[in-house]
Parts: structure tokens; C-alpha cells; sequence
């Protein structure tokens, strides 16, 4: 971390958990160094009534399951509204049941292991706490033999008390929150320390641009999943980090914005 000190160096950016953001923030403010950070998330998935739910639920399986759940910009929470909840939960249940699970260097596979081992034993955790809390997780597919891996696994009727909504899981885990309306599938999503990016999935453009404007993250994708452009600024709010990546924003976050004044 000394480095972040040295003189040749005119700005830090980090893409890392929050402890280790905290400490970086820490001494290249002492240096008076301009920062960026990017320190992950718990991206929300918001399905309202209005919603197509095939499409929704064949790209939750996309969004939440992609490398093995081990992405920050990954759907970790999704909330929908009751009156499609079985209906959604049943056609992500259909396509989490075609998930191949296995190597992770045979082309075919969907879900390979985690990339330490200890993220199983944190896993099972995160499960525990569940079911400590009322609710059964619901487990597909057959185990390997070999490997430490970590099946698919859905916890339904999750609430915000629990730390799977809580916490950026890193893993294959989608917990469904049920929401009574828009409003309260806000407030959900809005209940954490992250604001990396979300999700909204709706067929009604005055209800997208009202969600948009009232969910708290850094990116907002409607009908679609999230994914780093060069073109746009990334990055998150509150505990998801401070400033922006990639396009001319990114730039601008290590660049001297000088003023020349000249008199006659």
C-alpha cells in the first residue's frame, strides 16, 4: 500500500472488497490523490407485474449464474412483485434445470467450481443462515465426484433480515424476495450498503423511468444485463465504491481540468 504514496504516482484506482477500498481510500486521501473504487455489489433484479417472464427468467439464469455467480455486476437479488412471483419462480426453476455442472474447461459446462475452496464452507453458511430464518433452499442438479463445487440453488421467500441479502455473494445462490408492489420492490432493493447496478424488467416505459430514478446504484438496465461498456461510465454509490470507469467520465476522474485565462 506504500506505493499509493510515492510521488510518481498522480491517482489510484481499485477494484476490490470494501476493507480493502476503506484502507486505500484512507492513504490516498492522506496523499490528496484523486481515487476511484469499485468495490462490488448486490445488483437487485426487479420483475413487476408487466414483465415478459420467460424472458426475465431466462436472463436471471444468465445474470445470476454466469461464472459460477462469481461476478460483481451479477444479479444477486431478485424481487418480484407477488402477483407473477410463482410464475417467475417456476420458469427459473425450468432453466436452472438445464445448467450443466462440471469442468470448468469442457466448453458445454454452465457451472463450474468456485475459485477457492473456502468459498464453499461460506456458501453453506449464507444456507444455513436461511434456514436458521424459516426457509428451505432448493438445491439442482446432481453433485460431482470430484471438485469443490457448489450447485445452483434458489432460497425462496427470502427476506431482508437474511445475509444472502445482505452481503455480495459469491456464488451460484439466487434468493427471490417477494414484493407487495413497485414501491416495495424498491425499498428492497434500496436496503442495502451496495449500489453497484440493477436490473429492471418491465414492457411499461413510464414505470422503467420511474423505477430508474429511484433505485440507488450507479447503472440502471432495462429488459437487459449488465455489462461493461467503453463507451459508458461504470462504477457504484454508497458501499459499491466512489467515481467512474471507462468513457470520457472515466478520464476525466485522473485528468487536470486546467483553466487558462488570458487578459489583453
Amino acid at each position: 500500500m506504500e506505493i499509493v504514496k510515492e510521488e510518481l504516482v498522480d491517482g489510484v484506482s481499485l477494484t476490490g472488497s470494501i476493507d480493502a477500498g476503506s484502507k486505500i481510500g484512507e492513504l490516498a486521501g492522506g496523499a490528496i490523490k484523486p481515487l476511484v473504487l469499485e468495490l462490488g455489489g448486490s445488483d437487485p433484479f426487479i420483475v413487476p407485474e408487466d414483465a415478459d417472464i420467460e424472458k426475465a427468467a431466462q436472463a436471471a439464469v444468465k445474470s445470476r449464474f454466469l461464472n459460477a455467480g462469481q461476478s460483481c455486476v451479477a444479479s444477486k437479488r431478485f424481487i418480484v412483485v407477488e402477483d407473477v412471483v410463482l410464475d417467475f419462480i417456476e420458469a427459473f426453476e425450468l432453466h436452472i434445470q438445464e445448467l450443466k455442472i462440471g469442468d470448468p474447461m469442457d466448453e458445454e459446462t454452465d457451472i463450474g467450481p468456485p475459485v477457492k475452496k473456502e468459498f464453499v464452507s461460506n456458501l453453506e453458511k449464507v444456507l444455513k443462515d436461511a434456514r436458521k430464518k424459516g426457509v428451505e433452499p432448493i438445491t439442482y442438479g446432481e453433485e460431482p465426484k470430484k471438485g469443490f463445487f457448489f450447485n445452483p440453488t434458489i432460497i425462496p421467500a427470502a427476506s431482508t433480515d437474511m445475509v444472502v441479502c445482505n452481503i455480495e455473494v459469491f456464488g451460484p445462490i439466487a434468493p427471490i424476495s417477494t414484493a407487495r408492489d413497485e414501491n416495495e420492490a424498491v425499498e428492497i432493493a434500496n436496503s442495502t450498503e451496495y449500489g453497484l447496478g440493477a436490473k429492471i424488467w418491465s414492457r411499461d416505459p413510464e414505470r422503467v423511468e420511474r423505477l430508474a430514478k429511484k433505485i440507488k446504484s450507479g447503472f440502471v438496465s432495462i429488459n437487459g444485463l449488465i455489462k461493461s461498456d467503453p463507451g459508458l461510465p461504470f462504477g457504484g454509490i454508497k458501499n459499491s465504491g466512489i467515481g467512474r470507469e471507462l468513457s470520457h467520465y472515466g478520464l476525466k476522474e485522473f485528468v487536470n481540468i486546467k483553466t487558462v485565462l488570458v487578459n489583453k
